[in-house]
């Protein structure tokens, strides 16, 4: 049998009827305070997820980001390019880890973020826990968390399953990007209640949302006064997020303009709040049931 067959699973821990990947409670991350970040897809996480790592840095923090999507677009922002995945690497290798370096799946990004794309399985086959699991693994085997501040997790789409929720086992706090629209607060309420079902068994506890691509804030804001939920930042819908994203550039990167100015004084200010977050009071939002959401902000 390969290594890549030898994948136990863990019945009934994480809910009912939940059947995922067992990860070795020897590997939690340790020193570092560590985010994942949720939400709907196409939302915005990795250009947030970037963007955040690079404010940490610009603070003086260590930082490691960890793209955690098949596609592995989480990190060319900071790299320029995209870079290979830690499973395809594996596959290069047999799965004979031992055979890796850092400078195989770790690359150097924009003023010093380590950037590491977990990568995921084939469409229909395998278990994204088992990806985190193995680049987890492999941090720690080669000693590239102990000199970390911060570690990131970007996590694909609005995916709730035990395999991609794999990073909450990690976590110090939950970040959910979201709109100011029905979709991505009806994902952001599902995401609130496999958070809050993870934090039964694990210290991830939800830090509150980012409002991305949005001119307002209401809906957002209205859905987290009826939960008790927090939003920590306003991101609006202005051209140069785009832009930085189409010349593969994080915000910090990019020439001075007045929107750019603005957004990266937001992005740290959303630095500086989370790395606060981790020693303040937790938050525990209610999230309402589909009826509930749809009579607050569905449509007459």
């Amino acid at each position: 049998m390969s290594p890549r067959d030898e994948i136990p699973t863990l019945k009934g821990l994480d809910g009912d009827g939940s059947v995922q990947v067992h990860q070795d409670a020897n590997l939690k991350i340790e020193g570092a305070k560590v985010f994942s970040v949720y939400g709907k897809g196409g939302i915005g996480k990795s250009t947030t997820s970037s963007n955040l790592s690079a404010a940490f840095s610009m603070l003086g923090k260590r930082v490691l980001q960890i793209g955690c999507d098949p596609k592995h677009d989480s990190t060319f922002t900071l790299t320029g390019k995209l870079q290979p995945t830690v499973i395809d690497i594996l596959k290069e290798v047999d799965f004979h880890a031992e055979e890796l370096r850092p400078e195989d799946f770790v690359t150097t990004g924009f003023n010093g973020v380590m950037c590491v794309e977990a990568g995921g399985p084939p469409a229909g086959t395998g278990c994204g826990g088992y990806v985190v699991g193995q680049t987890v693994k492999l941090l720690k085997q080669h000693h590239l968390l102990e000199d970390t501040d911060v570690v990131i997790f970007d996590v694909l789409g609005d995916v709730v399953c035990g395999g991609f929720a794999a990073p909450l086992q990690h976590a110090d706090r939950a970040v959910i990007v979201t709109a100011n629209d029905f979709d991505s607060i009806y994902a952001m309420n599902r995401i609130i209640a496999a958070v809050q079902a993870k934090s039964s068994n694990y210290k991830v506890r939800l830090a509150g949302c980012v409002a991305n691509r949005s001119r307002e804030t209401d809906e957002v804001d209205r859905y987290c006064a009826k939960v008790g939920f927090n939003r920590l930042a306003h991101m609006p819908d202005i051209d140069a997020i785009r832009r930085s994203r189409l010349k593969k550039k994080t915000l910090f990167a990019m020439d001075d303009d007045q929107d750019i100015v603005m957004a990266r004084a937001e992005y740290i200010r959303l630095a500086e709040t989370l790395w606060r977050s981790v020693s303040e009071p937790e938050c525990f939002p209610e999230p309402l049931p589909d009826r509930e959401i749809f009579e607050l902000l569905g449509f007459d």
